[in-house]
């Protein structure tokens, strides 16, 4: 294909026009198709008691409304409640309305009684119930227009926080992108060579949102994941071509007309550029065994995007550089200031690795100690799950769910719900309510539906202080889910399904990990055909990828240098999805840059059979690379953390940090100086044993 490519270069490229229309056009229908949230898991004991709930009649509320009185007009808050609740019944879309505006439901009044809360259950999938929350807070506001009306639960908050992240996410590419292409104009000294890397990507990105959208129509894959990767995938496509063209450059500079060089470049970089693809897929598809929807539809997404960019890398590089010919080398602002030739190794790398490989003990001992006390924090990582403090607490969504949660008994994130899915008798059940009021953190507990031949349902309220996520709610639901029961019981609410999630997805990550590390050390073996090299590169990912995690621990678990970011609500714990999928990334960016200073010291040691300038060579011709692609991907990732939405932040952060510690630190010194220390046993495979020196092979052969 890649050779087909070459020699219908103008055909490939009117090709690839055609696509990137189509995939324009087809983008609206793609984005339609995209889900929402699928931050909790659906086959829960939480979700099925939701269920089994709601067929009793104890609805769960999509929208939850905080409206207060108006002194102006002598409406009390319980007036303007009632005058809501009776806007939205005969609003479409919305299948049942309650408020606190009746003397059943006291817990929906505010603790000073300036408001009372109005619930609404949504009907349609959660992309409809978005859109009908939006026409129903604005019809709420014209029913009471002189009270103050505050909006949050699940619907309005999860619109809120998707319009938020896409225009944040919009505007951090629009910020990385022209300072990516002055990096790359640095690196390659032509606007023209510059520029492709950015076009490919383009491509790549474009190309992927119609293909994530025709599989969103079989798997849930969230608007969300979507954005998410198309930001990573940006920097990969721009590292895959990076990658590409800086070896045909090297080659060019040697002599070799541009054909051959073109041939070798596609031989040597293009065979890295596939089982780099190849390590990221692994690396996020083994993550899809988290059953978590978010988690699935991130590492689906980010596998798309990481073989589309490896795709239109292969194929559109050689397209231009036939097209343009010399135009790829012209226009080189920066000729004068250049110390080296484009093409040649880098002194500074040079000189780095023959100090590293010399005194590799001490390079790779004060490496690894600072890569360990970077590591330190995620050794008490706590895990949980998104809600509206992700947004800035200055937003009116965080605003309103921290007054719902600390003003309202009844707030339904602190309700537990327990249903008895059969009759009981009256003295049985009022004992039973009595011991769910005794569990630690309990204020609470009525019946909120009953049906003589269907079953109770009893909603125990937590105190403010127990939030979904925290060690608090866990011990909650464990403690009512242990109380010896007068017949079947599921215990369901917020605090339960964030808790059945987690859980879940504990119980699963061993089964990732061990996938992760299969996968990548089959291909790692079969790109270097060493037993030795596969090893030692994953036991320097899980280092250079635990510096990495300990560091978004210590900002954004632990709060530590924060205003650095630009502020954000500190919650004490992690979201698992979002962690799991900076996790991913990182791992994946690592092996990313291993499999290509692997391949060209495998190179050298093949030429020369001395280990030591196979390590020297290969930092030393892809020193700069790595630094420069380490940077794309980094000031592609970094603007995510302008966004203002946490999580959005924690994955910039996290991704950008680990290209740079992993293409400084670990590519620069660590592995260097393992691979010293090791020796030729680096390339060790027990059916060829040593290779022979082989002096006489060109230095561009595989």
């Amino acid at each position: 294909m890649i050779r087909l490519s070459v020699a219908r270069a103008r055909s490939v490229a009117l090709g690839a026009l055609i696509v990137v229309v189509c995939a324009v056009w087809l983008i609206p229908g793609a984005v339609a198709a995209f889900g929402r949230d699928g931050t909790v898991i659906e086959n829960t004991e939480a979700v099925r008691a939701r269920h089994a709930a709601e067929r009793l009649g104890a609805l769960s509320p999509d929208l939850v409304l905080a409206v207060s009185g108006d002194k102006e007009t002598g409406r009390t808050a319980a007036q303007a409640a009632q005058a809501v609740s009776l806007a939205l019944s005969g609003e479409r879309g919305v299948r049942a309305v309650w408020s606190g505006g009746s003397r059943e439901q006291p817990g929906l009044r505010s603790r000073d009684g300036a408001a009372v809360l109005v619930l609404a259950r949504l009907t349609g999938s959660v992309h409809d119930r978005e859109m009908a929350a939006d026409r129903l807070v604005e019809r709420a506001r014209a029913a009471v227009p002189a009270s103050k009306v505050q909006a949050s639960g699940p619907s309005w908050t999860l619109g809120r926080v998707d319009d938020r992240i896409a225009r944040d996410l919009l505007r951090a590419e629009l910020l990385a992108a022209p300072v990516v292409l002055v990096l790359l104009l640095i690196t390659y000294g032509s606007f023209v060579s510059a520029l492709m890397p950015v076009v490919v990507a383009g491509v790549a990105v474009g190309c992927t949102i119609p293909l994530l959208g025709a599989l969103a129509r079989f798997v849930h894959i969230s608007s969300f994941a979507v954005n998410a990767a198309l930001a990573v995938g940006f920097g990969l496509a721009v590292d895959y071509t990076l990658f590409l063209l800086a070896r045909y450059r090297e080659e060019l500079a040697t002599g070799l007309p541009r054909s051959e060089a073109l041939a070798t470049a596609l031989r040597t970089s293009g065979r890295s550029v596939v089982f780099s693809a190849a390590s990221v897929t692994v690396c996020l598809a083994a993550v899809t065994v988290i059953p978590v929807p978010l988690v699935r539809a991130l590492a689906l997404a980010g596998a798309a995007v990481a073989v589309l960019s490896a795709v239109a890398a292969l194929l559109l590089t050689p397209v231009c550089v036939v097209l343009l010919g010399p135009w790829c080398e012209r226009g080189d602002p920066f000729r004068r200031w250049r110390r080296t030739r484009l093409g040649e190794g880098s002194r500074f790398w040079r000189r780095t690795a023959q100090v590293v490989t010399r005194r590799w003990a001490v390079a790779g001992g004060a490496v690894a100690v600072l890569l360990v006390l970077m590591a330190w924090p995620f050794a008490h990582v706590r895990l949980g799950i998104t809600d509206h403090r992700v947004m800035p607490a200055s937003s009116s969504v965080a605003a309103a769910g921290e007054r719902v949660r600390a003003d309202f008994a009844g707030a339904p994130e602190q309700v537990v719900t327990v249903v008895l899915s059969k009759p009981v008798p009256a003295q049985r059940l009022a004992g039973y309510e009595r011991a769910v009021a005794g569990v630690a953190g309990v204020t609470g507990v009525r019946v909120a539906a009953s049906l003589s031949s269907g079953g109770t349902v009893l909603t125990a309220t937590a105190a403010p202080s127990v939030r979904a996520g925290s060690e608090k709610a866990a011990a909650l639901i464990k403690g009512i889910r242990a109380l010896p029961a007068p017949g079947p019981v599921l215990v369901g609410g917020r605090a339960a399904e964030v808790e059945d999630t987690l859980s879940a997805a504990k119980r699963a990550l061993p089964w990732a990990v061990a996938l992760l590390g299969a996968g990548l050390a089959i291909l790692l073996g079969l790109f270097t055909r060493s037993v030795v090299a596969p090893f030692k590169a994953l036991v320097v990912a899980v280092v250079s990828l635990g510096a990495s995690l300990g560091a978004v621990v210590a900002v954004f678990q632990d709060g530590t240098a924060r205003g650095v970011l630009g502020g954000f609500t500190v919650t004490g714990a992690l979201d698992i999805s979002l962690l799991l999928f900076t996790l991913a990334i990182a791992l994946a960016l690592s092996v990313d840059y291993e499999v290509f200073l692997l391949g060209r010291m495998r190179e050298e040691y093949l030429r020369t059979g001395d280990n030591q300038v196979a390590v020297v060579e290969g930092i030393a011709r892809t020193g700069r690379l790595m630094t420069s692609a380490a940077l794309a991907v980094a000031i592609s990732t970094a603007a995510m953390a302008t966004s203002s939405v946490s999580v959005i932040k924690m994955i910039g952060a996290g991704v950008a940090l680990a290209a740079l510690v992993d293409a400084v630190l670990v590519r620069g010194v660590l592995v260097p100086a393992v691979m010293a220390a090791l020796g030729p046993a680096n390339w060790w495979l027990p059916a060829r044993g040593r290779p022979r020196k082989r002096l006489s092979v060109p230095s561009g052969a595989t």
